[in-house]
């Protein structure tokens, strides 16, 4: 009963365009009173201990490295090497685009950061370049969702603290899957490139690729130091974070000279601002958590569940087909802080390995950002290009089923996941 209490708070205060956060908290306050147990200040108490977690304190520091790379020329810089290492083939600035995302993934952990960072510079040169402008915004925003994939990623964070699952673990599993993804799009663009058919090559003399190179290696050498430093045990994801932050701010302020200290104050607020909205849904998701937990949600969704536990690739299609269908919907951050610890304990019972399993939610979930109604990538792409957003959904559509393909080649092979995860993990 409860159950369906949860799904119709939901389906009746998300599309009326309750910030999220407010919807948490109204759903847990509802789903006490409804088993009689109403208490305002378990729910205050919970929110409050909810976001009292070391590993969360990762997300402000990735936040403001993220905000200081995107103004301080770091993005630009990657675009550029980049377009060193691929501008020569046809269609290069495609090959450009997926690159540079792969590259950037590593430093920001953020799709729409992501997004902004890369369509800024990319949009404009494709389209003063005669490409498609609806499939180059489609391109970028469908490969700015490898960002999340990739260490460090905001999501795996929010996944391994609300499930308590190794955060340094699911980091190290998406890097395979990561890599991947921009393999498909890779192989997607060729095709696209033919179709269209896109002939710019740009070609760098030795002098200039010299300059690019050495403008570069700042930005390709922090991804490997987050990766291997947290591999390791050198630092953990939060200690990542910081020094990802205070490079940042090194290496744009000192090195590039881009960055300013009067640009400081903006940058802090800009990157509090989004902190705090991320870590305000926490508080009420963990309220929600605290009120499923009591109410027996778990137990009542194995019970519907039940009939797909004894076929693993049965129950994860059924539930990767409910996560496609919320993140349509509904932001990453609450699906994961709503959802994960409602079905991990059904994955548990299933006998799935939680490491694998995450990587495909937060994967599912983040192909979400770039799906109708509420994909949020999209919206970043469509602003920055000033094309309609039918036009963008339109221009994304093959490289959105590349991604789902992959899902769900994730779903029926899981040593795609597996194989790397223990490669790099030894």
């Amino acid at each position: 009963m409860q159950l369906l209490i949860f799904i119709a708070i939901l389906a009746i205060m998300l599309p009326l365009g309750i910030p999220i956060a407010f919807v948490l908290m109204a759903a847990a306050a509802i789903l006490l009173n409804s088993i009689g147990a109403f208490n305002a200040f378990s729910i205050a108490q919970n929110m409050v201990t909810g976001t009292d977690n070391y590993a969360l304190m990762a997300i402000p520091f990735f936040m403001l490295a993220g905000e200081l790379m995107s103004n301080g020329g770091l993005a630009r810089r990657l675009v550029n090497f980049a377009d060193l290492i691929v501008g020569r083939f046809h269609g290069g600035l495609g090959y450009v685009v997926i690159i540079a995302s792969v590259i950037f993934a590593g430093l920001s952990g953020s799709a729409v950061a992501d997004a902004a960072a890369l369509g800024g510079i990319l949009i404009p040169m494709m389209t003063k370049a005669g490409y498609n402008t609806d499939r180059s915004c489609g391109l970028i925003a469908t490969s700015s969702i490898i960002a999340p994939i990739i260490p460090p990623s905001v999501p795996m964070i929010l996944l391994a603290s609300s499930v308590g699952i190794s955060t340094t673990k699911l980091f190290m599993a998406g890097i395979g899957p990561g890599v991947l993804m921009g393999i498909v799009l890779m192989f997607v663009w060729f095709f696209t490139v033919k179709k269209d058919g896109y002939n710019d090559k740009t070609y760098y003399t030795k002098q200039e690729a010299i300059t690019i190179l050495k403008d570069s290696i700042p930005a390709l050498v922090l991804p490997f130091i987050i990766v291997f430093g947290i591999r390791f045990g050198i630092f953990t994801p939060t200690e990542a974070g910081s020094f990802a932050a205070i490079y940042a701010l090194l290496i744009c302020l000192l090195y590039y000279k881009e960055l300013k200290l009067s640009d400081l104050p903006r940058i802090i607020i800009s990157s509090a601002k989004t902190t705090a909205v991320v870590m305000f849904i926490v508080a009420g998701a963990s309220a929600v958590g605290y009120v499923i937990t009591i109410a027996g949600l778990p137990t009542q969704l194995a019970g519907v569940l039940e009939n797909f536990i004894h076929s693993k690739i049965l129950l994860l299609l059924v539930i990767n087909a409910f996560f496609f269908l919320m993140g349509m919907i509904m932001d990453t951050t609450p699906n994961i802080l709503i959802f994960a610890p409602v079905v991990y304990p059904v994955i548990q019972m299933a006998g799935i390995d939680p490491i694998y399993f995450g990587v495909i939610m937060v994967l599912n979930l983040c192909i979400g950002l770039v799906t109708p109604p509420v994909g949020t990538v999209l919206f970043v792409s469509s602003g920055i290009s000033g094309r309609p957003l039918s036009g963008v959904i339109k221009g994304a559509l093959p490289f959105l089923a590349a991604e789902i393909g992959l899902l769900i080649a994730f779903i029926f092979v899981p040593q795609l996941i597996t194989v790397p995860f223990g490669w790099i993990m030894g």
